[in-house]
């Protein structure tokens, strides 16, 4: 069996507002393999921005490594977001229903994989995630000229 760690990070300026996810991709010994950040758009809460994090890391796992490996593998979901992890690890319940829609998402997600760990972190725990979607957020507002 394979175990990822998989750092995962939403985050909106305005809430809502533009918004971003960032991914790290860990192997079993903690080494960074994979990294990946995106624009989500201009209307999205922290909470959906953070949600949409985990949605993307599982789909990309599947679409990376295939779903044979899915089955066969650990992952553990590591975030600072106490409410996603509270609330998918049913110790909140899920009110908001948009929030609901990307819930079931995720839990449907989870079916392919032989295990999925969400792990509440310290942002300090975080920072790369965290940088990614600063990152992506600061170049958004850039725009590129050909002179």
């Amino acid at each position: 069996m394979k175990k990822i760690f998989i750092y995962t990070d939403g985050g909106s300026r305005g809430n809502p507002g533009p918004s971003a996810i960032g991914v790290v991709f860990c192997n079993g010994k903690g080494q960074v393999c994979k990294k990946y950040s995106d624009y989500l758009g201009d209307n999205f809460t922290n909470n959906e921005a953070e949600y949409q994090a985990v949605i993307f890391a599982l789909q990309k796992f599947k679409a990376l490594f295939g779903k044979k490996l899915a089955e066969s593998s650990e992952v553990e979901i590591r975030t600072d977001s106490e409410l996603l992890v509270k609330q998918l690890n049913a110790e909140y319940k899920v009110l908001e229903p948009k929030i609901q829609e990307l819930f079931l998402k995720i839990w449907n997600l989870k079916i392919d994989f032989k295990k999925v760990k969400f792990t509440l972190i310290p942002r300090e725990k975080n920072k790369e995630a965290d940088y990614l979607v600063n990152e992506c957020l600061d170049n958004q507002g850039r725009t590129q000229r050909l002179i």
